[in-house]
């Protein structure tokens, strides 16, 4: 069993009221083990608001607990979160970096580990207990050997893992160490606040590095009017951008047809198809270069995030001949 530490959050750059990257220093006379891009770590919060079971008639999932006074329950939760920075980053500085949102059910419920760690009146100092051990399989060695193409599609905060990968990619080839494999990172999330990485990525893609070929596609489904000046930006969710490339309607556009086909109430999907933002690429997103990038049946695509569209863009790689890999713990 691997020994509990405690750490000490040592910056927290808040992107917006629900998303945040901090960093997380190691205790005192530690440090964090060695890791690979991709991996993850478990972190464990004291402070948190419990739940239970919902008791009312035909409920489901949680509802919060509370002691006999009518106090709310408190205790530890845990919590694993892909790590964000590159392992050569870590070496350097000792922390580890984060990116985390504020989780929410459709019901409004928050997380109950995200809920404290957000609560806090000063992040700064704010203490996490972690195991003193980072693991998981999602690393390119084991789930994109020898490809020659690999895209790497992150929704939400699911690009954590592919920040480090990217980072550390760059670090090596700086290094001398490079390769021939083309990268590249589909990031899609709400807003561009939202978009965590985007100036780093942006740099990283410009940067031109010999041995480390590399593009960074970025979309919002919630997007402005001033959104439409910026000619790199993508409009649309992950999945969505993804069809889009490969000549395929939306997913809400295919359960209208498989709905219909199947006799059934056509309404629910139709409202989903209204509400949602088409995909579409930015004006200057070469989008035949970007096809190229992804050859079928030499391609590998890994994804992290929403469940949901992780699910469609392995259903999409099916079709289109792609090696799929998706990180679920």
């Amino acid at each position: 069993m691997a020994e509990k530490r405690t750490g000490t959050i040592s910056t927290w750059t808040e992107l917006t009221p629900r998303l945040a990257v901090f960093r997380l220093s190691p205790e005192a006379g530690a440090a964090f083990p060695d890791y690979k891009a991709g991996q993850y770590i478990a972190l464990i919060r004291q402070n948190c608001r419990l739940t239970v079971r919902s008791s009312k008639p035909g409920g489901s999932g949680y509802e919060p607990a509370f002691n006999p006074d009518g106090t709310p329950r408190m205790g530890p939760v845990g919590h694993s979160y892909s790590i964000a920075s590159a392992p050569f980053e870590t070496k350097a500085t000792g922390d580890l970096e984060l990116y985390v949102a504020l989780e929410q059910t459709g019901d409004g419920t928050t997380g109950r580990f995200t809920e404290s760690l957000f609560r806090a009146a000063e992040h700064k100092g704010d203490t996490l207990t972690y195991y003193e051990r980072i693991v998981g399989d999602f690393i390119l060695e084991k789930r994109a050997a020898e490809a020659r193409n690999v895209v790497l599609v992150g929704t939400g905060t699911g690009v954590a893992p592919f920040v480090s990968m990217a980072k550390q990619l760059a670090h090596e080839a700086k290094a001398g160490q490079g390769s021939s494999t083309r990268y590249t990172i589909i990031h899609a999330n709400r807003t561009v606040a939202e978009l965590g990485y985007d100036a780093e990525l942006r740099d990283l893609a410009a940067a031109g590095i010999p041995g480390f070929d590399f593009q960074y596609v970025r979309a919002i489904s919630r997007p402005t009017p001033d959104d439409a000046a910026d000619g790199t930006l993508c409009l649309g969710r992950a999945n969505n951008l993804l069809r889009l490339l490969l000549g395929a309607p939306t997913r809400e556009e295919e359960l209208i047809s498989i709905t219909r086909d199947g006799g059934g109430d056509v309404t629910a999907a139709e409202r989903a198809f209204s509400t949602c933002t088409l995909p579409k690429l930015g004006r200057d997103v070469d989008a035949a270069a970007l096809r190229a990038r992804m050859p079928a049946g030499a391609t590998t695509v890994l994804t992290c995030g929403n469940p949901g569209l992780m699910d469609d863009i392995g259903r999409m790689c099916s079709r289109a001949d792609f090696k799929f890999e998706m990180e679920e713990w």
